[in-house]
């Protein structure tokens, strides 16, 4: 159950493991580097000789907060546009909602002449058979 399968030894595997270490493990690693880096730059610049701490995170909170406010910036503009086209779209939407509701009004008339219409022979014979038997005395 231990067999050990063979490692392939084609081209293509070759150059996938050289393009692992190349595009993969080395960026990684770098960013990890280079995010300890600055981890350890901060707590020096933040935290050496008595540093101010109270600056440093006026400054974190102002990275923080201005992409933040430039989304929300984003969303106002977005929404005062959605507020002016409907304000324009509710001006102009009365009037051919009207004639939409007085198209859909007759064509609810047109339907139920129709389904009179359909449905009027079944009831013609109905009443015939119901006056014969009525004529007759049967049930």
């Amino acid at each position: 159950m231990n067999a050990k399968l063979p490692q392939p030894v084609h081209e293509s595997y070759k150059n996938h493991r050289r393009q692992l270490a190349w595009q993969i493990i080395l960026p990684i690693a770098l960013s990890v580097i280079l995010c300890l880096a600055l981890i350890a730059l901060i707590h020096i610049a933040a935290f050496r000789d008595g540093g101010d701490v109270a600056r440093w995170a006026a400054v974190s909170t102002m990275w923080i907060v201005i992409p933040i406010m430039i989304g929300l910036l984003l969303v106002l503009v977005l929404l005062a546009g959605l507020v002016y086209l409907m304000a324009r779209l509710l001006h102009v939407t009365p009037t051919y909602t009207g004639l939409a509701q007085d198209y859909v009004h007759k064509a609810a008339i047109y339907i139920k002449r129709g389904a009179d219409a359909v449905v009027k022979p079944i009831f013609l014979m109905d009443g015939i058979g119901a006056s014969i038997r009525a004529l007759f005395g049967r049930k």
